[in-house]
């Protein structure tokens, strides 16, 4: 029977890998999910057959309770709140390898005995690495959703603070590690990780929550993995590993894309820093364009590009999104899609809504793709996005966001900016992009804005080629 088990256990392994590569393209993500789960289900349908598993009325409770609660929070939430879902996802399962390391150690040396080193050390990892996981999860998860301020901090004594939490849970590790059997011991570890989650996350500002939900992501994998040879289970090793992989490589990316360290990150978040020293251009107004305008504008292009944001994920327009840009290609007009790694709340946020509105993977690149075809553009149409397309990025160093990668949206010959109003993004600074004299403002919620230039799109007419350029550059001059 074990043999068999392990036999499962190897195939589940497998889907999980294939699993892992078909979630590398849109195109081929939703078989990944399938393939995945479904070996998630051989595994466990194979471990109800190991012969010293008892409890079954409990473990089939527990499953009903949570297959209730997952998939009926998955179809319940909307694609604005999926960051927060995979934050508190997240969580649950770095507290539920804490939860397991902790009740192996109470189960080990509840008649007194002592573990070995290498044993101690391996439940107190796994209980200290799942339980500042859960901890700093559940910090993203309140300032995503906004039942915390989002806005991030540093103080000179914030270093010291959590370089002392770290040293005293250094301290419980390694009394755990040289053998103590004190249930206190155990207690007192869990503590002290939950507030280093804590006071390690909570500094952090929102702009900063792509890189830090991929990096309690790859905590989670990696205190599931030492679950895994707490309990002697193969697929748990499997499993966290690829898990803690996939969100370490994925947190370098996003750092990459962000051109900041892990580090800076934790330590020096965006909007932590004074933003007095940036000054925008002499005389610098914003301009407003209207709707039938900015319909013109486009209409009478070769080339637009459309970069969506956050705000494109807040009023939930993809699908009008989806069909402004149909009826643009059927004008003739060349309509791409330019995503920043961190556009959004999570990575490949921006993905997930256009994949939902059925737009074709052809049409959409990212940064580094496309950041070259932006001097060529006619029009950029920027839903909701703000710290991926400021400028004070590449050209500001007094900015708090200095350094990092944008999309060259100023480049492009028009700029039109769907926003609600001239609030900043997440990271709290104000983007002179705005001011720039080829920005026209198109204000309002980015669904209605959007619904408003589809009709005017459709009710344009087709005139002979000479009065389209004509009307063309009476939009370009309007704007």
């Amino acid at each position: 029977m074990n043999a068999a088990i392990g036999i499962a256990y190897l195939i589940a392994s497998l889907t999980f890998i294939a699993g892992l590569r078909f979630l590398s393209s849109p195109v081929t993500a939703k078989l990944g999910n399938r393939v995945a789960a479904a070996g998630m289900i051989l595994a466990l349908v194979a471990t109800f057959f190991y012969k010293d598993l008892t409890n079954f009325p409990l473990i089939f409770v527990a499953i009903v309770i949570g297959a209730v609660l997952g998939s009926g929070s998955a179809r319940m939430v909307k694609m604005t709140a999926m960051p927060q879902m995979v934050a508190i996802f997240n969580g649950m399962g770095g507290g539920a390898a804490a939860l397991v390391s902790t009740l192996e150690f109470v189960h080990l040396t509840s008649n007194g005995a002592t573990l070995d080193h290498s044993q101690g050390l391996t439940i107190a990892l796994g209980a200290a690495i799942g339980s500042i996981s859960f901890a700093g999860s559940i910090i993203a998860f309140a300032k995503l959703q906004e039942l915390m301020p989002s806005n991030a901090y540093q103080f000179s004594w914030t270093k010291f603070a959590n370089a002392g939490v770290a040293l005293i849970l250094v301290g419980f590790v390694a009394a755990i590690t040289i053998g103590s059997s004190s249930h206190l011991v155990i207690a007192g570890l869990l503590a002290v990780a939950v507030i280093l989650g804590l006071v390690l996350v909570t500094p952090i500002g929102g702009a900063d929550m792509p890189v830090v939900i991929s990096l309690m992501n790859s905590l989670t994998g990696l205190a599931v993995a030492l679950t895994g040879f707490v309990l002697g289970n193969e697929l748990l090793i499997v499993a966290g590993a690829l898990v803690g992989a996939s969100g370490t490589l994925l947190t370098q990316l996003m750092a990459k894309a962000m051109n900041r360290p892990i580090t800076n990150v934790l330590w020096g978040s965006f909007g932590a820093t004074s933003v007095a020293g940036m000054e925008l251009p002499p005389g610098a107004t914003v301009r407003e364009i209207s709707v039938d305008d900015a319909a013109v504008l486009m209409a009478y292009s070769q080339r637009v590009v459309i970069v969506p944001g956050y705000g494109l994920a807040v009023a939930q327009a993809q699908h009008q999104l989806r069909e402004l840009s149909d009826l643009l290609n059927d004008s003739g007009v060349e309509v791409k899609y330019a995503i920043h790694p961190v556009a959004g709340r999570m990575p490949g946020h921006m993905n997930v809504l256009l994949a939902e509105a059925d737009v074709p993977y052809s049409e959409v690149y990212e940064m580094s793709a496309i950041n070259g075809e932006f001097p060529s553009t006619d029009v950029v149409l920027v839903v909701g996005a703000n710290d991926i397309t400021n400028p004070a990025a590449r050209e500001d160093p007094g900015s708090p966001i200095y350094g990092m990668p944008i999309l060259n949206v100023d480049y492009a010959q028009h700029i039109i900016v769907l926003k609600r109003s001239m609030r900043p993004g997440f990271a709290g600074i104000d983007n002179p992009l705005y001011y720039n004299p080829k920005t026209a403002m198109l204000f309002g919620d980015a669904k209605d804005s959007v619904q408003k230039l589809v009709a005017a799109t459709k009710n344009a007419a087709k005139p002979r080629d000479s009065k389209r350029k004509e009307d063309g550059r009476l939009a370009a001059t309007k704007a």
